[in-house]
């Protein structure tokens, strides 16, 4: 029998095998634009609005460059410009030091849990080697999906990969961006379910996002999630989009 023809109560067992849960971080767990806000804050205070706007041009060059923000990359970039001046020195603390785990999502960890009593759940994220698992580890997450954690550059071209690590019938990513859901549901088709929480910049960029097609769940915030139970999670890769919650 599939998993999918079980009683959602019938399923916390069964399933380990059947279901994988894949969860983004940045502005889908940990709300990441407000990190960049307190650190423009941070840069403004400790260097000035100049040297801060110059740092912010090599920050957004490189989110081009690579697909996400290479925070530490730029500080290394900005130094070349700058090299007697010490603050920099405090700028790497001030990242590396950073209070991750006030800035998750409400609800974050509890939809977790919910989500494992199905299946594993794993962090797939786009970022650096140093910083990015700096962010997860601090704010719970690590500990949270149990070591689970794999980050990436362009996640959506390493689904062999991830697969392969963590085989199952079916997959759910839940991903803030729209472009990154679509390009994994090219992939993998009704494999997979895409979950867009329209939290942060990318999810909120309406006039973008019109290029791609709808995720097949759209929610408020990550915390909707448990609204959901696993029939509706499996069903929506076949049925379509669904922007109400289900239960």
């Amino acid at each position: 029998m599939n998993v999918s023809d079980l009683p959602d109560g019938d399923l916390s067992q069964r399933s380990q095998n059947e279901i994988v849960f894949l969860l983004d971080v940045d502005n889908t767990l940990l709300d990441n634009d407000q990190l960049e806000a307190d650190l423009k804050w941070h840069l403004t205070q400790e260097f000035g609005a100049e040297s801060r706007d110059r740092y912010w041009v090599l920050l957004e060059k490189l989110r081009t460059t690579l697909g996400y923000a290479d925070y530490l990359g730029a500080l290394q970039q900005y130094r070349l410009g700058s090299l007697n001046d010490q603050r920099l020195l405090l700028m790497s603390s001030f990242l590396v030091d950073y209070p991750f785990e006030k800035r998750l999502y409400p609800g974050a960890l509890e939809v977790i849990r919910y989500l494992q009593d199905w299946g594993p759940t794993v962090i797939l994220s786009d970022g650096d080697v140093v910083f990015q698992p700096r962010k997860i580890q601090r704010s719970g997450l690590w500990d949270a999906v149990e070591g689970r954690v794999r980050v990436y550059i362009h996640k959506e071209l390493m689904l062999e990969t991830v697969t392969q690590c963590h085989p199952a019938r079916h997959y759910v990513m839940v991903d803030d961006k729209l472009r990154i859901l679509s390009a994994m549901k090219k992939t993998l088709g009704e494999r997979l379910t895409t979950v867009m929480p329209v939290q942060g910049h990318y999810a909120l960029d309406t006039q973008s996002n019109a290029v791609w097609p709808a995720a097949d769940i759209t929610i408020e915030c990550v915390g909707d999630l448990i609204n959901y139970g696993l029939s509706a999670l499996l069903g929506a890769a076949r049925t379509g989009p669904v922007k109400k919650e289900e239960s």
